[in-house]
């Protein structure tokens, strides 16, 4: 079977620190901070190597968004919780991080007529008025796909990228099983 190659374009994780963190210590005392309660509970921190944004909440949750792999977000993460201890906020030593959402595309070598598709397959949704592309959701895997009569592929959902492989790998088989011939480009 030929494999898909897959970019990864964005990795969502989270900690839960189990500390409250007081906000608005925490934006006097790091650059590259935004917080403004009135509109969003949360604090923007923005880190430049690796690129990110962390969303760090007075209940101890902290979400990074904007990596291009896990080991990043990671990184990210473990980055943020270094500059609160900095700033005089006592942090757990230990915690978890978890993937949240892993978001990545593939391409085909196909023109797809997402109409045709939308009532071929089941779970398939397409609005042309709203938006270019088929969504389809594998409820099993728990991950959706954007198709776009290009050939693209976007997979969201998954929290491994070899869940999105498997995922590409079922929506291979339903593909074809509609009359698709699914080459990976």
């Amino acid at each position: 079977m030929e494999h898909f190659r897959v970019k990864v374009e964005n990795v969502v994780s989270f900690a839960s620190l189990g500390k409250p963190i007081p906000l608005d210590k925490l934006v006097k005392a790091v650059e590259n901070a935004e917080y403004e309660p009135g509109r969003f509970p949360g604090l923007l921190y923005r880190v430049d190597n690796p690129r990110a944004a962390a969303l760090i909440f007075s209940s101890g949750k902290i979400v990074c968004t904007g990596t291009k792999s896990i080991e990043d977000s990671k990184t990210v993460i473990h980055k943020v919780v270094e500059q609160i201890r900095k700033s005089g906020i006592p942090m757990p030593k230990k915690y978890d991080i978890r993937v949240e959402n892993i978001v990545a595309a593939s391409q085909i070598q196909a023109k797809l007529n997402l109409e045709e598709i939308t009532f071929a397959l089941d779970n398939a949704e397409y609005e042309p008025e709203q938006f270019p592309g088929l969504v389809y959701r594998i409820p099993e895997l728990r991950v959706a796909f954007l198709l776009f009569s290009s050939g693209k592929i976007v997979c969201t959902g998954a929290q491994a990228v070899d869940d999105i492989h498997a995922a590409l790998g079922k929506l291979k088989v339903r593909l074809e099983e509609i009359g698709i011939k699914v080459v990976p480009s």
